[in-house]
């Protein structure tokens, strides 16, 4: 669970990915506008962590680009209905202006009216899939007005990135993750849309092991790393890495949104035993299949 007394780590920052790299794709990286990013930053500052980088977005694009990432999944989320349109557009603009260099998602709030309309005039604009985020947005995966979206995703042949897992969990969520975010629910939408592709963000932070399970079970199940490597969050039920199925996990750093080094994550993966065939999978072939990169 979040605190507030989270520490900021001043950890030394590489001014490159390790030596001896594959390709190195970020799955998880968030881009807003100037003013929700301030707002998102000032709620981070009051509630879990200091962020280390706040910069705008494009800045932080380039200094990804410029740290040797060769390709950023840009990702936002909806706060509140009817300004996920506004967001779509952002969203459109950055990856043309990063052209080759981002694949962006396109986002909407669930329940809100033509939201399916929304989705498909965001996909006709470039965007290649959606983040939705339980936390902040209080959906039920299984709820009535999510199966507009599971439907236009699946038709769409689009991705979905859905943080469900029930960490990192805060009072000051407008509703409880551990009510809303099961594995078991998940399955359940995993079932009910076969041909959907859908990624949890952070290993399933804190279901790791029915997460894990879920992934070998189903092939249209991926996890990202965001945040879990790192030794940040106390864990009690970590497990190794090499003991995943590689090729449905992608790497991600959650930038700019850290409170330590932007490549932790990296320096992690270059001591862990895991091998050159994995963390290929790992760093960029899992992100190239599910995003269609």
């Amino acid at each position: 669970m979040l605190h507030t007394d989270l520490p900021k780590i001043n950890d030394k920052e590489g001014h490159c990915v390790p030596d001896g790299f594959p390709r190195v794709i970020d799955s998880h990286v968030h881009i807003f506008p100037s003013k929700i990013f301030s707002s998102i930053w000032s709620w981070f500052d009051q509630n879990a962590w200091e962020i280390r980088y706040q910069m705008d977005t494009s800045h932080l694009i380039k200094f990804l680009l410029d740290h040797g990432v060769s390709h950023v999944v840009a990702l936002q989320y909806a706060h509140k209905p009817g300004i996920a349109e506004l967001l779509n557009l952002y969203m459109a603009k950055k990856c043309e202006e990063f052209k080759g260099k981002v694949t962006g998602m396109a986002t909407v709030f669930p329940g809100e009216p033509d939201a399916d309309q929304i989705l498909i005039k965001a996909f006709a604009n470039g965007l290649k899939g959606v983040k939705l985020h339980a936390h902040v947005q209080c959906f039920d995966m299984n709820g009535k007005e999510m199966d507009t979206i599971y439907n236009i995703c699946e038709k769409e042949n689009k991705p979905m990135i859905m943080h469900v897992g029930r960490e990192p969990k805060s009072e000051k969520y407008a509703c409880d993750p551990y009510e809303i975010c099961k594995a078991d629910k998940l399955e359940a939408v995993l079932k009910n849309y076969p041909k959907l592709n859908i990624c949890v963000p952070h290993l399933g932070f804190d279901e790791l092991k029915e997460y894990k399970d879920l992934i070998e079970k189903y092939d249209t199940l991926w996890l990202d790393t965001a945040m879990v490597l790192t030794d940040y969050f106390p864990l009690d039920n970590r497990i190794g890495l090499e003991n995943y199925r590689t090729d449905r996990i992608m790497y991600g750093s959650d930038f700019p949104n850290i409170p330590y080094a932007w490549d932790r994550e990296l320096k992690w993966l270059e001591q862990a035993f895991i091998s050159s065939e994995n963390l290929e999978w790992i760093l960029h072939k899992s992100a190239e299949n599910f995003f269609n990169i």
